[in-house]
């Protein structure tokens, strides 16, 4: 989950500027930067000891970019955190991030996370390459083009998996039930992301333009267009049959909270806790509450959640189920539910993202690391996917018929 936050940089002066401490002086003061006195127990003169090192003994010299050395020291203090959702972003990363969350880039299309150390996949992306592959949730991957993920942050995977619209990158891949692992070839594309999509369904799971009364909206993913795409779809279920809604939250990887929030203003009656912000021991906690009009808050509704539901999602699921005893149906969520602040640096081209809380469901129940457990387990094998079968959304569908 990002909150982002472009003129926070005087406020979080003191993260970005320890680089200070590892002997980073000469940048400090090529920018005119205040400088941080290193605490007395680090010894920063090692930084330069190994700089001038490099310099004098390295078998070629100009390879040595200060530049790169500078991003280098900065990753590896983001390292040592030895948390997988605090990361350093360059020129090139921060855009390609920037642009991801626009709804539009190049690559695979899908989302990537880390679990016990393990790169994993979180959610393939609707009709996209890694989808079209037949990438699944929860797959583990062990290598990227031969390189071995060990070790790797997300945000390293993420730069080698993505590319150029028509190259290929080979994925070795491991899925709970294989024997051994496989090599998946990926070719890139463009991908566009829909953030939502809605239709009419009958109780049955059938069109058939009979009592179709259920709205199924089925949203992808909590990036920029979200807002402005759920605003038209709601208008246009307003103007709809439905009388009651299926939210399909499956697959979706998470994305503003920002976003989240509007959502979740439609299912909400204003000013109910949409989410808590919970900066550990003795810090004040913050509160998001729902903030629209409610329209949909007395329309019946159940959620589609899978082991692809993540940050986002996961809240306003959340959300629904403690403000309205809402079914959650399907498999245990992801469990990514630490805050991560965007925070540009001074040359405003690159940022840190940084882990500054966790989200709590307004119960006050930690989602990081433990996810959320359905009401009503439903599991999607692979037999049902290759069978066009979706026994979730008609376990949804038998559910939300009865409910008034």
């Amino acid at each position: 989950m990002f909150k982002f936050d472009k003129n926070s940089f005087s406020r979080f002066g003191a993260l970005i500027l320890i680089v200070v401490v590892f002997g980073l002086g000469f940048f400090a003061g090529q920018n005119n930067l205040p400088i941080i006195p290193a605490p007395d127990n680090v010894d920063s003169s090692l930084f330069w000891d190994a700089y001038n090192k490099l310099q004098s003994n390295f078998v070629d010299p100009s390879k040595i970019d200060n530049q790169k050395i500078i991003y280098g020291a900065i990753s590896g203090m983001t390292k040592s955190l030895d948390d997988p959702y605090t990361e350093f972003f360059d020129p090139a990363e921060a855009k390609a991030f920037q642009q991801e969350l626009s709804g539009s880039f190049e690559g695979v299309g899908m989302e990537v996370g880390l679990k016990k150390g393990q790169l994993i996949v979180i959610a393939p992306l609707k009709d996209t390459p890694a989808e079209k592959a037949g990438l699944k949730s929860g797959d583990q991957i062990i290598k990227i083009d031969s390189k071995s993920t060990y070790d790797l942050t997300i945000g390293e995977a993420v730069n080698l998996i993505r590319g150029k619209r028509g190259t290929a990158v080979t994925l070795t891949v491991f899925r709970d039930g294989w024997d051994n692992a496989k090599d998946v070839e990926i070719v890139r594309g463009t991908i566009k992301i829909d953030s939502v999509t809605w239709e009419l369904l009958a109780s049955t799971g059938e069109a058939d333009g009979k009592d179709n009364d259920i709205a199924y909206i089925h949203i992808f993913q909590f990036d920029q267009p979200l807002s402005d795409d759920f605003k038209k779809v709601a208008n246009e279920i307003l103007k709809s049959p439905a009388k009651k809604i299926i939210l399909d939250l499956r697959d979706n990887p998470g994305g503003y909270l920002e976003t989240s929030q509007y959502v979740a203003g439609w299912f909400l009656q204003s000013g109910q806790i949409v989410t808590i912000e919970d900066f550990g021991k003795n810090k004040e906690q913050h509160l998001y509450k729902a903030e629209g009009n409610g329209v949909f808050s007395n329309y019946p509704i159940v959620v589609l959640i899978n082991k692809g539901s993540a940050s986002a999602s996961e809240i306003l699921a959340g959300a629904l189920r403690d403000n309205r005893s809402v079914q959650l149906i399907g498999e245990k969520s992801f469990g990514k539910g630490s805050v991560q602040e965007v925070i540009s640096l001074s040359d405003n081209q690159s940022f840190l993202k940084i882990t500054i809380a966790k989200w709590l469901t307004p119960k006050g129940d930690s989602i990081s690391e433990v996810g959320l457990n359905p009401d009503v387990k439903v599991d999607l094998t692979e037999g049902d996917v290759n069978s066009n079968k979706d026994p979730q959304l008609d376990k949804a569908l038998e559910i939300v018929k009865d409910l008034k």
